[in-house]
């Protein structure tokens, strides 16, 4: 079974601790034993990964540095790709004793340049701030600022992903049995001109929805959305809250649930269930009872 996993922030980071190299490959370990076990048992792995909190910090060293000469968002994301896949490439091999070659690929992915999303920011990116603290840094650097929780964070551009241009290498290593680390951040953000040449643009992409696109052009059989919650809830955060252990696609897209929390696992979720693949969201650590329907929310085309 060909299985795309994407990896949720606590991956790396859990919320408050420091975004020290240290602490992200900790929490690397632990995901690379979970995903060793998808591999162990048979299958082949296609592992994808957000980046938000790096590419914030990144981008306010770019600012401390020198706020004139700032790389654009396209340039950071492909740092932390490069970043993030190094960590996990080599946990990962460690974790399976190198039984099996694991590489890192960065990945573009095209965007429309007139997509809405540019006029209305909604990615989540960088540290947690108070309320009063984000309000002055937006003042200070023109952000886009919007509650998390009870914290607020900056807000970029989260356009559409559209096509995977090296889709074509990603393949190629899968066909060979490679686990591949791919998709960094949702993927580099690039445009398409009508010569068919490509240049990046300032935006983050959801990681989800290219983890979605990703898993239908590939042909996978399973796309897992791993986080730090056991299952989509009913009622979350609420004395009534109770798991949803299986999600039609009509009932996943019913619930309605906000772009800050499940929102977009579930649309990635039904998205690709709706191409005829298996979907599941779930706990980073059940990632193989996930996929044996075992564990977590399974969104499936119609009740059985």
């Amino acid at each position: 079974m060909l299985v795309v996993a994407a990896l949720g922030g606590n991956a790396l980071l859990q919320r408050g601790e420091p975004l020290t190299a240290q602490v992200q490959r900790d929490n690397v370990k632990v995901a690379a034993r979970a995903l060793a076990e998808i591999v162990r048992a048979g299958h082949q792995l296609v592992i994808t990964h957000g980046n938000g909190p790096q590419v914030g910090l990144l981008a306010l060293q770019e600012e401390a540095y020198n706020p004139a000469e700032s790389f654009p968002l396209d340039v950071l994301g492909a740092q932390t790709a490069g970043m993030i896949g190094y960590l996990i490439e080599q946990e990962l091999e460690n974790a399976l004793q190198h039984s099996c070659p694991v590489v890192s690929v960065l990945t573009q992915v095209v965007v429309d340049a007139k997509d809405p999303a540019f006029a209305k920011p909604t990615k989540f990116i960088g540290p947690v701030y108070s309320h009063e603290e984000a309000l002055q840094r937006a003042e200070q650097a023109g952000w886009h600022i919007a509650a998390d929780g009870d914290k607020w964070r900056r807000v970029v551009a989260s356009p559409k992903p559209l096509d995977i241009p090296d889709l074509q290498v990603i393949r190629l290593l899968v066909d060979k049995n490679v686990v591949v680390v791919c998709n960094g951040g949702g993927g580099i953000p690039v445009v398409r001109y009508a010569d068919n040449s490509l240049l990046g643009i300032e935006a983050v992409i959801d990681k989800d929805a290219s983890s979605a696109l990703l898993a239908k052009q590939l042909g996978a059989d399973a796309l897992l959305l791993l986080t730090d919650v056991d299952a989509v809830y009913q009622g979350f955060g609420t004395p009534e809250a109770r798991p949803l252990r299986e999600l039609t696609v009509a009932e996943s897209y019913a619930l309605n649930l906000p772009a800050g929390s499940m929102g977009p696992k579930i649309n990635a979720a039904c998205s690709f269930t709706e191409s005829g693949g298996f979907s599941g969201i779930g706990r980073l650590s059940d990632a193989l009872a996930l996929l044996s329907g075992q564990a977590g929310t399974h969104i499936v085309a119609e009740r059985r």
